[in-house]
């Protein structure tokens, strides 16, 4: 470390603390952004689930108004997760601080990853207190301990590593673009049913109420369509009638049939249900006790909290491995590539593509996609129908769907041609959406590797740059 590091109590680095435990705010579906100490995970933001109503806001926030590149800080239930706050107008909820650096003194960017070190973790996990869940008193807090260097190189630092983390979450936005695109792909073509609408309506069929206000809403011009028969006809020198219409949509049908388990389908389209299309399994967990199952395993074995907070529906890593032994006491087996994978409870509905051979726990419903409905397929069809599924779902303590229940799921099949056109769009969807994730976890050990070693002073900018440049 270099001598002209220092190193101070953090209330004497800071120029505002801002702590709003001890009350509860009114919450609204709408309105100004809440953060939660549950949002701030692995160094951001989440997305926001709950509000405050603006009219609220200033009452609320009477202890101090956050500022945009201000650090916040979870204190309880996790404590220790640690963000930084864009320019959006927000409202903190309990169990969260906000820090702001002296600006003469602490640069909040190198403040965030300051606090991300270890040397400050281990201060606030030896200074938190409790047994069930751990938090820290705004007093001790006060006491931990800062090292710094300068602000010239806190700031260099802080953009060394904040370009990686530029780079890691421009890979994540592209991965949720790329995510939106192939849910709205299955959104048109198999809930709008668009291409069925657009034949119907070329074709001259009825469309059901049910899909009127959506046909009205679909490119096809009548009229256009209509004044140019009635030239073909002047030309041809007839009075026939003459009908003209845009392409069918190759595969699609062009009409809707009525069907008692699921309404309005295109026509010819099967129904049938999830136990019947898919190959459903369920996982298990071998003792944990029994070390032969664990010890040195590079089997990947997954729990549903390996998905949370996934919003790029790929599964390429677990946080937990087994061995041989422990993969013989699953009777599921390891699963292939391309299993799709769903948590049945606690909760139920969290999704995944697996992209690399895996075993389940029993908190999983696996499907093996084997007969016409493709993984890329099946894994949009479940999140499209996820409040059926949640509805379906029992339990007391906590809901869980069962495997009988979900393989009772009413789901319709089209023809193979049109799954196969699906599948070959969203196929390669999927594809970006892993390399970028193999992306991110390379930038992410690169960041974890450089974070240390920076804050400790073991390692100058220069040759940080010089193992960026190499990796």
């Amino acid at each position: 470390m270099g001598s002209d590091w220092q190193e101070l109590p953090l209330e004497d680095c800071m120029e505002a603390l801002i702590d709003y435990r001890g009350k509860t705010p009114k919450k609204t579906t709408s309105g100004i952004p809440l953060i939660t100490a549950k949002i701030i995970k692995k160094g951001r933001i989440q997305p926001v689930s709950e509000f405050i109503s603006e009219n609220d806001y200033n009452n609320w926030m009477r202890r101090g108004i956050p500022n945009e590149g201000d650090v916040v800080l979870t204190t309880e239930a996790p404590l220790g997760e640690v963000a930084q706050l864009d320019g959006r107008k927000i409202a903190l909820a309990q169990r969260v601080i906000t820090l702001r650096g002296k600006k003469d003194l602490l640069d909040n960017c190198f403040l965030k990853y300051l606090i991300i070190s270890e040397y400050v973790q281990h201060q606030l996990d030896g200074r938190g207190t409790g047994t069930t869940v751990k938090g820290i008193k705004q007093s001790e807090l006060r006491k931990v301990l800062l090292k710094f260097p300068q602000l010239p190189e806190q700031k260099a630092i802080a953009h060394t590593l904040g370009s990686l983390d530029d780079k890691i979450e421009l890979n994540r936005q592209m991965n949720e673009t790329l995510e939106a695109m192939a849910q709205a792909l299955f959104k048109s073509w198999f809930v709008d049913f668009d291409p069925v609408i657009d034949n119907a309506l070329a074709a001259g069929n009825p469309i059901p109420e049910v899909f009127a206000e959506r046909a009205k809403q679909r490119p096809f011009d009548k009229l256009k369509a209509s004044e140019t028969a009635s030239s073909l006809k002047t030309e041809a020198g007839c009075n026939d009638t003459i009908s003209v219409h845009p392409e069918p949509v190759e595969g699609f049908p062009d009409a809707f049939e009525y069907t008692e388990e699921m309404g309005w389908i295109p026509e010819g389209w099967e129904v049938s249900n999830a136990g019947t299309e898919y190959n459903t399994v369920g996982g298990a967990t071998p003792s944990t006790k029994n070390t032969d199952f664990w010890e040195d395993g590079d089997i990947s074995w997954t729990t549903p909290k390996d998905l949370s907070g996934n919003q790029s529906k790929i599964l390429l890593n677990t946080d937990r491995k087994i061995t041989e032994i422990g993969l013989s006491k699953i009777s599921s087996g390891l699963l292939p590539v391309d299993t799709v994978l769903m948590s049945s409870r606690a909760p139920v509905g969290y999704l995944a593509l697996a992209k690399v051979p895996v075993a389940i726990n029993q908190g999983y419903i696996a499907l093996k996609c084997e007969k016409v409905l493709t993984p890329e397929f099946a894994i949009q069809w479940a999140d499209s129908i996820m409040d059926e599924i949640k509805q379906r779902a029992g339990g007391t303590t906590f809901a869980e769907i069962s495997k009988k229940n979900f393989r009772e799921i009413p789901v319709f099949v089209p023809d193979q041609i049109i799954i196969n056109k699906y599948s070959e769009n969203v196929k390669d969807l999927y594809n970006q959406i892993t390399s970028r994730i193999e992306n991110i976890e390379t930038l992410s050990k690169l960041r974890d590797t450089l974070l240390p070693k920076l804050l400790s002073g073991e390692l100058r900018i220069p040759d940080a740059e010089k193992l960026m440049a190499e990796a």
